[in-house]
């Protein structure tokens, strides 16, 4: 199987063809939401990052995540606003994206003479930047090319019942297609680790694995953090304890070989199921998989979850139902049907993995039917 895209300077493959307006720093964000907002086609994204009080490793984490942003395959075209005297700084942002062999062009607020200016300077360049991508037509390409963020969220006992073994049919499929999933989440792998390290391809892997979950173990315990806790949903769903709720989670993954562990936001240097280590936070947890080069989500929950991405497509599969129903507004496909007895896990796998194609090809999820796209930078200290 094969699906439609476009292809970008670096060889890597987009399945949506985005302008997308950056903000370096949290005091560009009006005025990047502002050119945005004025450019039919254009997205943004709002953050509360960049000042330059951040310790070292939050700058760096910030920079890398907005540079991974940018070169996205799945933007054809970057404008970066900045202030002038951030931390995070929109010259340095840009010239990074600018490697990917994308347009793209920086403004900075203080320098082109405040707002009103940034903006006008923003329309005229994104003006000429989408007239660019309209003339772009999608080419066929191998699914190998694919890299597709797993997550999950608004969990109960449904999501490792039904929605995430379905996902992991999906998984396998596009690993058995040559193409890349990536699992995130490292909290939520807690006490299931061992199961994924038994799958590593290698020991360095596998040590890798064991390295990261223990590492978020002892960061929760520096914190003060029972890493046994619930969010308060969890609980109402069913769920006990972290661990059964990783039993769950790694479902996602299918049956794949683990090839490889990367940081959060790094691109994989592999194929195949790839671990990166985030937080458990739906939203920061997307971001980084979408900064690492993932062109599509797929999201799975049990007591539903509207929850979005500026440039990359969220497919919302809900194993319970009632759910489903209830919020037919947001949720994509109903994996509750293997519970009610309607289908096996099997076939909604390769249900999740025919829509994925059809999402890859242009079709909307209920996310982008609504605009939703949210951004959040995972922060270490």
């Amino acid at each position: 199987m094969r699906f439609y895209g476009y292809r970008r300077p670096d060889k890597t493959v987009g399945v949506r063809n985005h302008l997308l307006v950056i903000p370096s720093v949290v005091c560009a964000n009006n005025t990047a939401r502002r050119i945005a907002e004025q450019l039919n086609g254009a997205v943004y994204i709002n953050h509360e990052h960049g000042c330059g009080s951040h310790y070292p490793a939050d700058k760096s984490q910030t920079h890398r995540t907005l540079v991974g942003f940018g070169s996205n395959p799945n933007v054809g075209a970057c404008i970066v606003v900045g202030l002038g005297c951030e931390g995070v700084k929109a010259k340095d942002v840009a010239a990074d994206i600018a490697k990917s062999g994308k347009p793209v062009e920086c403004i900075v607020i203080q320098e082109d003479g405040g707002t009103i200016q940034s903006v006008s300077r923003g329309l005229t360049v994104g003006r000429q930047m989408l007239e660019d991508l309209s003339y772009q037509k999608r080419q066929e390409f191998d699914l190998s090319e694919l890299v597709l963020a797993l997550e999950c969220g608004g969990s109960d006992t449904t999501s490792g019942i039904a929605a995430n073994p379905a996902l992991g049919v999906a998984s396998d499929l596009l690993v058995q297609a040559g193409g890349t999933s990536i699992l995130s989440e490292t909290s939520e792998l807690v006490g299931a680790e061992h199961l994924l390290a038994r799958r590593a391809v290698s020991k360095e892997v596998a040590d890798r694995v064991l390295h990261i979950v223990h590492r978020a173990e002892s960061w929760g315990h520096k914190q003060g953090f029972d890493m046994s806790n619930l969010a308060p949903g969890n609980r109402a769903g069913g769920l006990s304890t972290v661990e059964e709720k990783s039993l769950g989670c790694v479902h996602k993954g299918g049956k794949s070989s683990v090839q490889e562990v990367v940081e959060y936001g790094f691109r994989p240097s592999k194929k195949g199921l790839i671990i990166m280590d985030t937080p458990g936070y739906d939203i920061e947890s997307v971001t980084g998989m979408v900064a690492g080069g993932a062109q599509v989500v797929i999201f799975t929950t049990g007591r539903g979850t509207p929850t979005g991405c500026p440039i990359a497509p969220v497919i919302k599969v809900c194993g319970n139902s009632t759910t489903s129903i209830k919020m037919k507004d947001n949720i994509d496909i109903n994996a509750g049907v293997i519970i009610d007895g309607e289908s096996t896990v099997q076939e909604v796998g390769k249900e999740i993995f025919q829509n994925m194609i059809d999402v890859c090809n242009g079709k909307l999820t209920k996310a982008e039917q609504l605009g939703f796209g949210d951004f959040s930078i995972y922060r270490l200290s």
